[in-house]
């Protein structure tokens, strides 16, 4: 009974968020039931990836991902930090964290990036986000590798794909 709850509060926030109609986050993309949602942070930037020989198909070359670059907003649109490499989420009063990926979804929008669930660890001073322990990447567009492209003539080139998306915090209850 908790999650469904839990489920219908988070929809109901996100549409608040970045997009004008509410959406229900996959059930396993839920933290533990010990954790509550403290902050919704829209972020705007770009996936980088970078054109490569194929590790699985010899002579072959493929995108393959580097890291985000996004600028980190409050729900009114005013900047509170970053995200890059690591992944990793930093905001403006110095707190910061790094994630790993526990669960991942296809995207509900064609051509968007994948929504996650990511486990994090403070790694910076306390703060806004230090006490997060996941993050649940929703409500994505774009960011997704080029289709086209990538060869031995252009290998070692990055490509920038625009994104937006919703970084879902949470922290114990």
């Amino acid at each position: 009974m908790y999650k469904s709850f839990s489920l219908a509060a988070v929809a109901i926030v996100a549409g608040c968020a970045t997009q004008s109609a509410p959406f229900v986050v996959p059930q396993k993309l839920n933290p533990g039931a010990s954790e509550s949602m403290t902050l919704i942070v829209p972020a705007k930037g770009v996936q980088i990836y970078e054109c490569r020989a194929s590790k699985t198909v010899p002579g072959a070359y493929e995108w393959a991902f580097v890291a985000p670059e996004a600028e980190l907003f409050d729900t009114t649109g005013k900047p509170i930090g970053r995200h890059y490499a690591g992944p990793s989420w930093e905001s403006m009063d110095g707190s910061k964290i790094v994630g790993a990926t526990k669960e991942r979804t296809d995207a509900p929008a064609v051509g968007a990036i994948p929504w996650l669930l990511l486990g994090a660890k403070s790694v910076g001073a306390d703060g806004t986000f230090s006490k997060v322990t996941s993050v649940q990447r929703v409500n994505t567009a774009g960011g997704v590798a080029p289709k086209v492209g990538c060869s031995q003539d252009n290998a070692g080139t990055p490509a920038r794909m625009p994104y937006t998306a919703d970084y879902y915090f949470f922290a114990p209850k």
